[in-house]
């Protein structure tokens, strides 16, 4: 027997290009050298995200059928209410049509100018919503110097010093981010938050979720995390949600879909506050910007997702793509999460500063050598540009090779290792890239590069080509 196999037929396919090499040059010149702006027909494998990626099941697009299109009061969003007050245990259940909707309506219901949010980490969406009430975010992820079981922890000890000291008036909640995405898809252990819990009660602070990936954290709890071997992935998730105050999510990744997110909490009053934003932006409360089908597909989605084979078999993935990354030559952070295997640009590159974006570098030639498409989680994502233009670097320079969920076998996956094998073996003629022109707020979504190894281009953007 192999040691994993994918646990599921493939039922339906889709054609992936092949861009020559004169192809994804232009492609990315075209793009401004950022793969966000790249178009999805010049890309052969895309780990870019694990959001909206997932390919459904048999069951969700059945599911798409029985969808109750009414404006107010759908069948769809009952189902949709029921899986998910089972699952969390919250009362109250807002539907929105993605993550950064829920943690802008949530997070700005929340906050008020001059106060905190703490975290494990904030994601780039999570602290611009922080951001955006005039809050600050704190991130206090436990120490990278050395591989965690439990490396998405939140740090007690600077938590502990934060609530006990001047400023702990200030801080109105706590978000654990369940994987911690920004420090390499590592689980948060139960023990963890349940004794940030704990701290939380001693301080009247509020504790929130981000629970995009609840399903692989509360599976990798049960593999790593002595005595809960013996709970199913759903019994531990279960555990995870009643620690908490409220969550919200992008069911957009263990939501098994292509579009969706929600806001769940157990405060009627919060919940009441929410829906006033909710209906002001998103649309009435039973369908929050969605159709009745997608709630059905979600609803869906959220019973699959806890099925231990489909978890067992992510896992393995991802260690075994780890593996195979490694043996191409690129330093893999291990232990490997479920979502995704990240590799250090910065290790894998020490000749490119973190000013000259080496996790762009790394990115862009992986393009270059074979049209894989990849996310930059350094410097152009994390750091922060200075009133001089200056750049305070990223904490480290990763590049995240996404798993869209139930989409790509071994072999695509086998040919992003060579690619990666290729380009490693020249890491040291690799250059940096500037920054031509950023937006003031997730800059690396619309930036404009240039490698460092080429003149300036002045032409303004209005006077470029049109990318294709």
């Amino acid at each position: 027997m192999p040691e994993f196999m994918e646990p599921f037929r493939i039922k339906a396919v889709e054609p992936i290009p092949f861009p020559t090499t004169d192809e994804r040059r232009e492609a990315l010149d075209r793009a401004g050298h950022n793969l966000f702006r790249v178009p999805a027909s010049a890309i052969t494998i895309d780990l870019l995200t694990d959001s909206g990626t997932s390919a459904m099941s048999a069951a969700q697009w059945a599911a798409l059928l029985s969808g109750d299109e009414s404006y107010a009061g759908a069948r769809s969003f009952e189902n949709f209410e029921t899986v998910v007050r089972d699952l969390t245990g919250y009362d109250e259940v807002l539907p929105v049509h993605q993550g950064r909707a829920a943690e802008r309506i949530l997070l700005g219901t929340v906050l008020a100018p001059g106060e905190v949010s703490i975290s494990n980490t904030h994601f780039d969406t999570t602290r611009a919503a922080v951001e955006s009430t005039g809050a600050t975010a704190v991130d206090l992820p436990v120490s990278q110097r050395s591989p965690s079981a439990f490396g998405g922890d939140l740090d007690l000890a600077s938590l502990r010093a934060w609530l006990g000291g001047a400023d702990g008036s200030r801080v109105r909640c706590v978000v654990l981010t369940v994987t911690n995405n920004a420090t390499g898809g590592q689980p948060v252990s139960l023990s963890n938050i349940a004794k940030t819990r704990e701290l939380c009660d001693r301080y009247g602070v509020m504790l929130l979720l981000d629970a995009s990936r609840f399903a692989e954290n509360a599976y990798l709890i049960s593999e790593r995390e002595s005595g809960h071997s013996h709970r199913s992935p759903r019994e531990v998730a279960q555990l995870v949600f009643a620690l908490a105050d409220g969550c919200w999510a992008s069911l957009k990744k263990d939501g098994m879909a292509n579009i969706g997110g929600m806001i769940a909490v157990r405060d009627g009053e919060l919940a009441r506050r929410c829906r006033e934003q909710l209906i002001a932006f998103e649309g009435f409360p039973t369908y929050g910007g969605l159709a009745g089908r997608d709630l059905d597909a979600l609803a869906q989605g959220l019973l699959e997702v806890t099925d231990p084979a489909y978890l067992e078999y992510r896992a393995k993935t991802a260690r075994w793509f780890g593996e195979k990354l490694a043996e191409a030559g690129l330093p893999v952070l291990q232990p490997t999460g479920c979502h995704a295997v990240y590799v250090d640009a910065g290790e894998l590159l020490p000749n490119v500063p973190p000013h000259q974006l080496p996790a762009t570098a790394l990115a862009n030639e992986l393009y270059l050598a074979g049209a894989v498409r990849v996310s930059d989680l350094g410097t152009l994502v994390f750091g922060r540009a200075t009133a001089h233009g200056e750049d305070i670097a990223a904490p480290r320079e990763l590049v995240r090779f996404a798993l869209p969920r139930r989409v790509y076998t071994k072999s695509h996956l086998e040919y992003v290792a060579e690619t990666a094998a290729a380009v490693a073996a020249k890491a040291g003629q690799i250059a940096g890239y500037g920054i031509v022109e950023q937006a003031e707020s997730l800059r690396h979504f619309t930036a404009v590069l240039r490698p460092l190894d080429r003149p300036v281009d002045r032409t303004p953007a209005s006077e470029r080509p049109a990318r294709t």
